[in-house]
């Protein structure tokens, strides 16, 4: 099995080094880590990393803006954010920029490692209390005038995979609860993309909460 590519930018040296050794233990192959944006940005288009580990803060260049540079690479890695910072417009701003998760620097060092594997998979991971504050902004957005409450017809296993997905559960998780292979349910979720023309399991789950699927 091909080794999970992974990139580290954060600007405390002790830090980045101590999460890079993290993730080398754990069987991850770290190709770069760096503390400046610009530069991770540069590194990034070379290695070419599945996932990339970015802190927000940055000396030269906005963690959001980071975001962003990724966003244009081809192909473009998965990014979790791993700040210190809580607040709720760095959390919103980070997701809108196209961060697949947000972990706070608190987390545990297997909640960490387990958040990289499932960003790898396009899994949307927040550490638990920050969740809570995206779910409420894409509620609140969907709740505006003129939202859209139309959409493609779902077969009842998929609306009940993206009702799961949309609580936050991997696709471990929901083949356990559902008595269904890891296979079937990436199978599903899949399906459920191509219905509704998005394009990953951020989208998919902004379109869940837009509809009410998580409160079920």
């Amino acid at each position: 099995m091909k080794r999970l590519r992974v990139m580290v930018v954060d600007d405390h040296p002790m830090w980045r080094d101590a999460v890079a050794r993290d993730l080398g233990e754990a069987g991850y192959e770290v190709v770069a880590a760096t503390g400046e944006g610009r530069q991770a940005l540069r590194v990034a288009a070379a290695v070419r990393p599945d996932v990339v580990v970015l802190d927000l803060r940055l000396p030269d260049l906005p963690g959001v803006e980071v975001a962003r540079g990724l966003a244009t690479c081809a192909p473009p890695p998965r990014v979790l954010v791993l700040s210190a910072s809580g607040e709720q417009e760095d959390v919103l701003e980070a997701v809108k920029a196209g961060a697949s998760g947000y972990l706070l620097k608190s987390a545990s060092r297997q909640d960490f490692l387990e958040a990289v594997a499932r960003t790898a998979e396009g899994e949307p991971v927040f550490t638990p209390g920050l969740a809570g504050l995206v779910l409420g902004e894409y509620r609140r957005l969907a709740a505006r005038p003129g939202a859209d409450d139309g959409g493609p017809r779902l077969t009842e296993r998929e609306t009940e995979v993206l009702r799961l997905v949309a609580k936050g559960l991997s696709y471990k998780q929901i083949a356990e609860r559902l008595v269904l292979s890891h296979r079937t349910v990436q199978n599903h979720v899949q399906n459920v993309l191509s219905k509704l023309q998005l394009h990953n399991r951020v989208e998919l789950v902004r379109y869940a909460i837009e509809r009410g699927l998580d409160e079920g």
